[in-house]
């Protein structure tokens, strides 16, 4: 049997501008702790974030996918974390159809006042993610390396 303890997942967070990214900001500047493992993708709204980015995160090599955008009602674009939300729920269906576990994506509401919710969220994804394992679905589609 193999030892998962020494695994560490690679996680991708997708993070809005303006409430997200900086709710990791203040949780950084709070010195509230979180994964080093975590990589954060800035992007302007959680709406311009197209599955094909999720997907082909997991084809480079993530365990784990997590999309932080505004509270519903308070996009800095309207209706942007609307669309993300529609979007998303698509987004699972399609990977939950190709075997994927529906633990391994995460969409989140994270406001830019609520640092201690960011480094909260990222702490259980992370540890949910260590928990399943390596994503070995895609790693025939994966880049390899020589």
């Amino acid at each position: 049997m193999q030892e998962v303890n020494n695994f560490t997942p690679n996680i991708v967070a997708f993070c809005c501008n303006w409430c997200s990214y900086a709710g990791a900001d203040l949780a950084g500047s709070s010195r509230l702790s979180y994964p080093a493992n975590v990589k954060i993708i800035r992007v302007p709204c959680s709406c311009r974030v197209n599955p094909m980015f999720v997907l082909k995160a997991f084809q480079q090599g993530a365990d784990g996918v997590i999309l932080c955008g505004c509270h519903p009602g308070d996009c800095h674009y309207v209706t942007g974390n609307y669309y993300t939300r529609r979007r998303m729920s698509l987004l699972f269906s399609f990977l939950n159809y190709m075997g994927i576990e529906k633990e391994r994506t995460r969409v989140e509401w994270v406001s830019a006042a609520e640092g201690a919710k960011f480094s909260e969220v990222m702490n259980d994804f992370v540890a949910k993610v260590t928990a399943l394992g390596e994503n070995k679905r895609l790693q025939d589609l994966r880049v390899k390396e020589e």
